[in-house]
């Protein structure tokens, strides 16, 4: 492999996770919902343009729509996938 295919290589690397979505995936740190400035249940507002939690959910953007079934709303335009079918 040359340089140049290194260098690209490892560029596709840093850059394909960047672009993977958000949804359904355990997280500490997430983004604030589109028109919300609060945090969800569980996160703490970093003052900035994101939210952190000491633990790790599984979350999911509502998208302004109704949490699917085995999710609950947490606020802030996210649901969070239920554990142990309770919270």
């Amino acid at each position: 492999m040359t340089r140049r295919h290194g260098w690209l290589f490892a560029t596709v690397l840093i850059a394909v996770p960047a672009l993977a979505p958000l949804e359904a995936s355990a997280q500490r740190e997430i983004p604030k919902a589109p028109g919300h400035d609060q945090c969800p249940l569980g996160y703490v507002n970093t003052l900035g343009t994101t939210c952190v939690s000491p633990v790790y959910y599984e979350v999911t953007p509502t998208n302004g729509k109704a949490c699917l079934s085995g999710w609950m709303n947490i606020g802030a335009g996210y649901c969070k996938k239920k554990t142990l079918g309770i919270f």
